[in-house]
């Protein structure tokens, strides 16, 4: 059975704008890949009447309900009170949850005060989602053909409860299984990557293709529903492969988490080092790949060479080349990397040189323009990045994005 949720966000703090509802965010990715359709958010203040028409409209229009935030124990939390009223369910003392709330706090060394027991109220009947990463436990029932799940509003709390408390409750609302994968792409928008796929796409039911734009890349999801995982997998096989040959050199992997990631496994399993040298991007590149453990295993270092003077003193790249074609050219680039080579002791080293904007230089470069350097063994391969004027943030983003993906596509013969 295909089900469709809307999420309500209750708080007040989110209509202010005092805060962003990342929330929504998350749980409508985690949704999607349990194959629930979420055609509607909602964002509703503290108040029990707003939040109980709010309730009213969704279930007209939703099998799954899904809430955040109100589960506290200050007067304007009157989630659990307003849902309740609107299923016709009294609330109850929950004391296995009241007991957790005592322990929490003794674990913390506060005190307790008489207020924190209102988050031990339930609504009856209802399964308790326990809180283990913070007071308010959450709760999920079923009555009236309606699915509700009441979550807290933290961030971090609200993930780990959706995560581990009300993603198992939603699976075992299907028949079977859904199972997906997801193809991750870079260097194609998402419109090129749909416009190749558009009547593929078209012709699938089970399994269901769909296409996410990220900031890193484009993703292409693999959803099948069948009674088994394995079942579920062998009908994702080959729409896998399928979209795999159609985008070619743009995939960088399967269920990959990054292209960092990739760079690094890569880098791993071949036994090789790499290192930086950057300018525009301003030690990002760096930034991405000791983001992750066992990083230094490969990374040597990274030198950011912000100025020219850098580049001469620590890089040994000629003044001259800077003075004939400036430090945003080719030419430096490959200097640059060469030097970081050198001077880093590395098998590969990445330089970045370019205008993030938003003015030019004194040579009228284009904003966006930036040259990537990779250099291997006597070798040194350049690459050409325009962004155009889209912002600092997304220039620099964009550029050191690249850098990594000229690493990908060198350690898998690409290049």
């Amino acid at each position: 059975m295909s089900h469709t949720a809307e999420l309500i966000a209750v708080g007040t703090e989110l209509l202010l704008g005092n805060i962003a509802n990342t929330d929504a965010q998350m749980i409508s990715e985690g949704l999607s890949q349990l194959g629930i359709n979420v055609y509607y958010h909602t964002v509703v203040g503290d108040n029990p009447q707003r939040v109980r028409q709010a309730v009213d409209i969704a279930r007209q229009r939703a099998d799954i309900i899904i809430t955040t935030g109100g589960l506290g124990p200050t007067c304007d939390d009157l989630t659990k009170v307003a849902i309740a009223q609107a299923f016709g369910k009294e609330l109850f003392f929950h004391e296995p949850s009241a007991q957790r709330i005592r322990d929490r706090f003794a674990a913390m060394g506060h005190t307790l005060t008489e207020n924190n027991y209102q988050q031990a109220m339930l609504p009856e009947g209802c399964t308790v989602l326990d809180n283990d990463w913070g007071t308010a436990p959450g709760v999920a029932f079923e009555a009236q053909g309606t699915h509700v799940i009441m979550l807290p509003g933290p961030p971090k709390e609200c993930e780990m409860m959706f995560r581990h408390r009300a993603v198992p409750y939603l699976q075992s609302l299907s028949d079977g299984v859904i199972v997906s994968r997801t193809v991750k792409t870079f260097g194609i928008g998402e419109s090129a990557a749909e416009a190749l796929l558009r009547d593929y796409m078209n012709t699938l039911q089970n399994p269901t293709l769909a296409p996410y734009a990220k900031p890193t890349g484009t993703e292409f999801r693999i959803t099948a529903h069948a009674q088994t995982e394995e079942e579920a997998l062998a009908l994702i096989a080959p729409v896998e492969r399928q979209v795999v040959q159609i985008l070619g050199d743009k995939v960088i992997g399967v269920d990959v988490s990054s292209l960092k990631e990739v760079c690094l496994n890569l880098l791993k399993e071949k036994g090789l080092t790499l290192g930086t040298a950057e300018s525009c991007t301003g030690g990002l590149i760096a930034k991405l790949l000791t983001d992750l453990p066992g990083s230094s295993q490969v990374f040597r270092g990274g030198i950011v060479s912000y100025t020219d003077g850098v580049k001469t003193s620590v890089l040994g790249v000629p003044q001259e080349l800077i003075d004939q074609y400036g430090a945003v050219s080719r030419q430096v680039a490959e200097a640059m990397a060469r030097g970081a080579k050198k001077a880093l002791g590395c098998d590969i080293a990445l330089s970045s040189t370019g205008i993030a904007g938003p003015d030019s230089d004194d040579r009228n470069t284009p904003v966006g323009l930036v040259y990537l350097g990779l250099a291997f063994g006597d070798k040194c391969i350049v690459a050409e990045y325009r962004g155009g004027k889209v912002g600092r943030e997304r220039i620099r983003r964009q550029s050191a994005q690249t850098a990594l993906d000229l690493v990908r596509r060198h350690l898998t013969g690409l290049l």
